[in-house]
């Protein structure tokens, strides 16, 4: 009895333990599955809440809940998608190709993975890979009609960025630009379209917009030497100095032996070298060695006008100084050519048309001037004086008349007369007495004018005083004015 006794005892001792372990999984299959729902609700609310955040374009806080959802489902291909899609409206391509690259690893046959992944790819001209993306989608399904409708589109925009590429080789800028217009309808991020189309912006002389489509490279890759040079290029020729050679220094950090950005930068250097050189040359008063300093700035980048107008200006005032006044009309009338608004070019060079004596162009200079500033007190008093100018120039000169110079004394001018009345009395030459009256009558009135102290000072001092001479301009001193001429001996 009492074996069966504890026989009975041992089976209900194991078959109440069964119970309880049975129970205790039951508790902990329950609270397991209660987790994972709770994990699941979870990590689908991360979801919801990134959607609300980017239906407000709240794109930081969208990441956030994505990421926390990935984090929570690594294996799960939608997040990753749904984050790309946020890096996409941020324009960070590369994290978003990333997210693409995560979304078809985690899921072979998720073709909207493969989809975006291959749009973002042609928009950034990688087309041979985005041809990849499309074909795998076709592979999945052969009846895939956008992966087809991509894959011509990327075959297409592929053979226009091509064909572009060497027009712009062959000197076709106008079929390289209109191609490149097809290129950037379907590839907007494509970096190796946009350094080609600021190539032919620079070729245009259009340098802020080389500055705008290099800086959008620049912009996706810091890096990018090409973009580097090509913007400094610009800023070079802006006459920013100092962004250019910021540029230039950058993309020889990267490449120190970059040939074209090593070229540029050296040559900067020698333009700011020469120019510092000729303006301190100037300033100390060596004007002669200004001037070659300013020619050899000219040489090191005659195209570069922004800044070679400052270098005409230096020339222009200096050759006044010195007296060169061919020199300076030339060096003016370049300033001017670059920037026809320099009211100082204009004043500079009408002082230099004085010195080679175009009085006429000196006075339409100066006439110039004086409607840009008409207070400017000097203008009007330079253009008063070349208005005196060109009146004297277009005056008989006496004193060729007279065959002597403006210092010849009383004696020298009665002297002078008497020869030439002689020589050309018309008694004396009755062969060509036409001839011999004009030129007696010249030489009578040469000496009318000379002769007389008072008159001779205002005709030098470029006076007016023809008509009040002998009579007025109907004088003749044979027949003219009621009286007849006589000689002065």
């Amino acid at each position: 009895m009492m074996g069966s006794r504890k026989d009975c005892s041992l089976q209900c001792t194991h078959q109440f333990r069964r119970i309880l372990t049975q129970q205790h999984l039951l508790i902990v299959t329950s609270l397991l599955l209660r987790t994972l729902n709770v994990y699941a609700s979870s990590a689908g609310s991360y979801l919801q809440e990134g959607d609300a955040a980017v239906s407000l374009g709240d794109y930081t806080i969208a990441v956030r809940h994505y990421s926390r959802f990935i984090d929570l489902n690594p294996t799960a291909a939608i997040g990753y998608s749904k984050r790309s899609a946020v890096y996409v409206q941020q324009r960070k391509f590369r994290e978003a190709i990333s997210d693409l690259n995560k979304a078809v690893e985690v899921d072979p046959l998720f073709i909207q993975g493969y989809l975006n992944r291959g749009r973002l790819l042609r928009q950034s001209c990688r087309f041979d890979e985005a041809e990849k993306d499309f074909k795998r989608v076709l592979e999945i399904n052969p009846e895939h009609s956008t992966s087809k409708k991509e894959l011509s589109q990327v075959l297409h925009v592929r053979d226009s960025f091509l064909e572009s590429s060497s027009a712009f080789d062959a000197g076709d800028d106008e079929k390289a630009q209109e191609l490149l217009h097809k290129v950037f309808s379907l590839s907007p991020e494509c970096t190796k379209a946009r350094l080609l189309q600021a190539k032919l912006q620079l070729k245009r002389k259009d340098y802020d917009g080389v500055a705008v489509e290099a800086g959008q490279v620049l912009k996706q890759d810091e890096s990018n030497l090409e973009a580097l040079l090509l913007r400094g290029q610009a800023y070079f020729y802006l006459g920013d100095h100092d962004l250019a050679l910021r540029h230039y220094q950058s993309g020889l950090r990267f490449d120190p032996e970059h040939s074209g950005l090593k070229k540029e930068y050296q040559k900067l250097k020698a333009l700011i070298k020469k120019t510092k050189s000729a303006d301190d040359a100037a300033s100390k008063g060596k004007l002669r060695l200004a001037v070659e300093d300013y020619l050899a700035a000219l040489n090191i980048a005659p195209d570069n006008h922004v800044h070679n107008v400052k270098l005409y200006m230096g020339l222009c005032t200096i050759c006044v100084k010195l007296g060169r006044g061919k020199d300076a009309v030339q060096h003016c009338t370049s300033a001017l050519k670059i920037n026809e608004d320099l009211l100082d070019a204009l004043v500079q060079r009408g002082e230099a048309k004085l010195i080679v004596e175009d009085f006429e162009g000196a006075v339409a200079d100066f006439k110039e001037a004086a409607q840009r500033s008409p207070q400017d007190r000097g203008i009007r008093e330079s253009l008063f004086k070349a208005e005196k100018l060109l009146k004297i120039s277009k005056r008989k000169d006496w004193y060729k008349v007279l065959q002597i110079d403006q210092t010849a004394s009383a004696a020298d001018i009665k002297r002078a007369y008497k020869k030439l009345a002689l020589q050309w009395h018309p008694d004396k030459n009755v062969d060509n007495r036409e001839e011999a009256e004009e030129k007696f009558r010249e030489i009578a009135e040469a000496y009318e004018i000379l002769g007389d102290e008072e008159k001779r000072g205002r005709y030098d001092r470029g006076e007016d005083i023809e008509e009040q001479n002998m009579g007025g301009p109907g004088f003749d001193p044979f027949h003219g004015g009621g009286q007849t001429f006589t000689f002065h001996w």
